[in-house]
């Protein structure tokens, strides 16, 4: 099998995957993109609620606070310049109790913490002018949260890699890699397969990050987390949407809880719940419903029997068990595993859509250190 040398590969051509090459690339390096599947985004980056995220809920300093803020500033801007649909519709989080009415406050505090504009408490009434269709005993309202079309913006951001030099390579598994003097090799499985040489090597592979990074010989294995999947269920709403903001209770353990949001045509889907898994498995179990009903009617009480419909499940890319603290995005370089040329990222969930860009510019910092 021959062997080809390129500058960077990176591994993985989900949202950020393609987001990390199109940074190398318009940095001025040689980059292939390789994908084990037939297209761009088919796992984690297509089965998620598209929602661009405020940065609310992350603790301080956290990779994921830092990285979603300024992701999302820089992913309204990316949408205005490239003709990214959009919507900044806004949401509400929403308190049925007094107890949560509380919660609101750390909350806000929370959220402005880590520099998220405009949050805005509102009294039940307040909030219920807004949304007539809603019950509640307070909210906060956070302006800068909106919804986008996520195919569109990989799409995007596909083009500029291209148009910058980077290649894409679907059907292109890493099945194996080695860490040498000079740089990390690659085995490429597929109809075509191939060794690539690289003197940079970037592995962003989502839900198969953990396991990925463990075919590297050479590598730290004590330093890989272990993989587990948390599976989010959604459910589509039959009829119009009762609501022009997106609406989400006050969170519960593991998630944000049910909560509805919308798409660019208007459409409403509530979701997603918390089941843990121990394999990769998008089944619905449709009885799974049935919950939803109670959760959605403290805060939209109208909603009928029968409205709601399976719609779709996506996962989580955990790197922590339940009970767990919460994770944060985690980014392997050769401070942590000893090796020049490779990054590795796990645990890349939600916000990581929104954090795409941001996440990418870290990544390239990351290599010029």
């Amino acid at each position: 099998m021959s062997v080809e040398t390129v500058d960077c590969v990176v591994v993985g051509a989900g949202v950020v995957g393609i987001a990390i090459a199109r940074a190398l690339a318009l940095a001025g390096r040689e980059v292939i993109l390789v994908e084990a599947l037939e297209a761009i985004g088919t796992e984690t980056s297509s089965r998620n609620s598209e929602v661009i995220h405020a940065g609310i809920y992350y603790p301080k300093d956290s990779n994921m606070a830092r990285l979603c803020v300024a992701g999302r500033r820089a992913l309204y801007q990316y949408c205005d310049e490239h003709g990214v649909p959009y919507n900044n519709c806004g949401k509400l989080i929403v308190a049925t109790t007094e107890v949560e009415r509380e919660t609101l406050a750390s909350i806000k505090a929370r959220a402005e913490a880590n520099g998220v504009e405009g949050m805005r408490f509102l009294t039940a009434a307040e909030a219920m002018a807004m949304e007539p269709n809603l019950q509640c005993s307070g909210a906060l309202l956070s302006p800068t949260t909106g919804i986008l079309d996520s195919h569109a913006f990989m799409l995007a951001l596909q083009g500029d890699a291209e148009s910058a030099g980077a290649v894409l390579a679907f059907h292109s598994p890493v099945e194996h890699g080695r860490v040498l003097e000079d740089g990390i090799e690659l085995d490429i499985g597929g109809a075509d397969p191939m060794t690539l040489r690289a003197r940079l090597v970037v592995t962003s592979a989502g839900l198969h990050a953990p396991d990925l990074a463990r075919r590297f010989q050479g590598a730290l294995y004590n330093t890989i987390p272990q993989a587990y999947y948390a599976k989010g269920n959604y459910f589509r709403l039959m009829g119009r949407a009762p609501f022009s903001r997106l609406i989400y209770p006050v969170p519960v353990p593991g998630g944000l809880g049910v909560h509805i949001t919308l798409d660019l045509g208007n459409q409403a889907r509530f979701g997603p719940d918390v089941e843990w898994i121990d394999k990769i498995d998008y089944t619905i179990d449709h009885t799974r419903g049935d919950k939803f009903y109670a959760a959605v009617r403290r805060y939209w009480p109208g909603l009928k029997d029968g409205a709601l419909q399976p719609d779709y499940a996506g996962l989580r890319p955990k790197i922590v068990p339940p009970g767990a603290p919460a994770q944060d995005f985690t980014f392997h370089g050769r401070e942590t595993h000893g090796i020049a040329g490779l990054v590795h990222l796990f645990g890349i969930e939600s916000p990581g859509l929104t954090a795409a860009l941001a996440i990418a510019d870290h990544v390239v910092a990351m290599t010029r250190q």
